[in-house]
């Protein structure tokens, strides 16, 4: 009941800032986007304004706020608030992150920048940062927090409990300690809710739990998210090599892990970037969808090329002209259906090279089925359509085969473009789509041609 009110409240405050802003009364603006909204909601009306409104609504948003809002703003919007400060400002602001997000933020400067930055924190703090820095922001270790509180396995449970009195606060998303040797290399978990009913007297080794795995520093974010939605973690260790603890990963980090990969794939499927900002200018708008539409320009003349091969044949017959769409649609259909699944099974760690051939069969099997459903009604809509008999065989024939084609290519294709270290969900659907024209603009002229000759 109260997150309902809580949100109905948010959503008033939301309507009036914009009631505000329309009537130009910049100091209630500034008084409900300081007093009355959460950092993420700022954020989210920030990424929600045109270019000019959301400039205005930035110099609104009072200094002390504005390293939380930086945290929730996509790449695109925050790299370009970013680009307006100086060395020292960027100082001020992030005085109080967390090592990772610190990370994350830095790297979208100028190295010099960064350097800048860096020359202004303490000697801990820095130190915490450039570990985070040295991985690459995909792997595990740029996705780890250094700030982890760490326990050895000889002491008492008391002797933790009386530890943790003397922190002022503990680290976010801490649901358990960490356990390691005088060398720090990793041990197990001391879970709090285990520690806080155990007896006081009993060592940290005698409750622990070693059963809980490591993540290696250098593991991927998309298998990181993997881990944390099959073993539903809350916070994991990571371990270099040598199995020394680095740091730690939380929950709050890897939702935005799975919430970029959901972005990405839907994205990239159109040929867009994932922190596309939906109110970027018109000339950078245009930049960035030029490319994937140039690309398509040379499919697009791939089929056309294998149309003007059969030019003879569709002057005698003027219904292969009509009919021609639905065979290269049909199977780009189905190629879509299958390729979809398959970088939805890769994603999730479903697909392997053991399950491959199972997967083949069964897309080749319910495809071709498929297949001979469709090139029965479309077949005989086309006979009685145009009362020709032979344009119903030849568009029955080129429908089985464009979708059986496109059920073989709709699951060897990601699995080629991964291997060739190319994203399957940016240039999958394309090459798909290019196939099923060029398969089923042949297959049905060619067996015209056959036919009508």
């Amino acid at each position: 009941m109260t997150d309902i009110l809580e949100k109905s409240q948010a959503r008033q405050r939301l309507r009036s800032l914009g009631e505000a802003l329309d009537s130009g009364a910049l100091k209630q603006v500034a008084r409900i986007l300081n007093g009355g909204l959460s950092p993420s909601d700022i954020a989210h009306l920030l990424e929600s304004s045109p270019p000019r409104q959301r400039a205005l609504l930035w110099n609104l948003v009072d200094k002390q706020l504005e390293g939380e809002v930086l945290q929730y703003l996509g790449d695109d919007i925050r790299g370009y608030f970013l680009s307006q400060l100086n060395a020292q400002e960027l100082a001020d602001i992030i005085e109080d992150f967390e090592s990772d997000d610190l990370a994350d933020l830095l790297q979208q400067l100028p190295d010099t920048v960064i350097q800048e930055v860096l020359d202004t924190m303490d000697e801990q703090d820095r130190q915490r940062v450039e570990e985070v820095l040295a991985y690459p922001e995909d792997t595990a270790g740029g996705l780890m927090n250094t700030d982890t509180i760490t326990v050895r396995p000889d002491i008492s449970i008391d002797v933790v409990l009386r530890y943790l009195r003397r922190h002022r606060n503990l680290p976010p998303m801490t649901d358990s300690l960490i356990v390691v040797s005088r060398r720090d290399a990793y041990i197990g978990m001391l879970s709090i809710t285990r520690m806080l009913v155990s007896n006081p007297a009993a060592t940290v080794r005698e409750v622990m739990d070693t059963e809980i795995e490591p993540i290696p520093v250098g593991l991927s974010d998309t298998k990181v998210a993997t881990l944390f939605e099959r073993y539903d973690l809350i916070s994991a260790p990571v371990v270099n090599d040598h199995n020394k603890l680095l740091g730690r990963i939380t929950i709050d980090d890897v939702v935005d892990v799975i919430r970029e990969d959901a972005d990405h794939s839907l994205m990239s499927m159109a040929g867009l970037d994932e922190d596309e900002d939906t109110f970027a200018p018109v000339m950078k708008t245009t930049r960035r969808r030029a490319v994937w539409l140039g690309v398509n320009v040379v499919t697009a003349f791939t089929s056309a090329s294998v149309i003007g091969l059969f030019e003879e044949t569709i002057q005698q017959v003027v219904a292969l002209a009509v009919l021609m769409p639905i065979v290269a649609s049909m199977g780009g259909i189905a190629g879509s259906q299958t390729l979809t699944l398959m970088i939805r099974g890769m994603a999730v760690g479903q697909v392997s090279s053991t399950n491959v051939r199972w997967l083949l069969n069964r897309e080749f099997l319910a495809t071709t089925l498929n297949g001979f459903l469709f090139a029965i009604v479309v077949s005989a809509a086309a006979m009685l359509w145009f009362r020709d008999p032979i344009i119903g065989l030849v568009i029955a024939m080129a429908l089985i085969i464009n979708l059986t084609i496109a059920s073989i290519v709709g699951t060897l294709l990601p699995l080629t473009l991964k291997k060739l270290d190319i994203d399957p969900a940016l240039a999958g659907g394309v090459i798909l789509l290019t196939t099923t024209d060029v398969v089923g603009f042949l297959s049905f002229l060619g067996l015209a041609t056959y036919f009508y000759a």
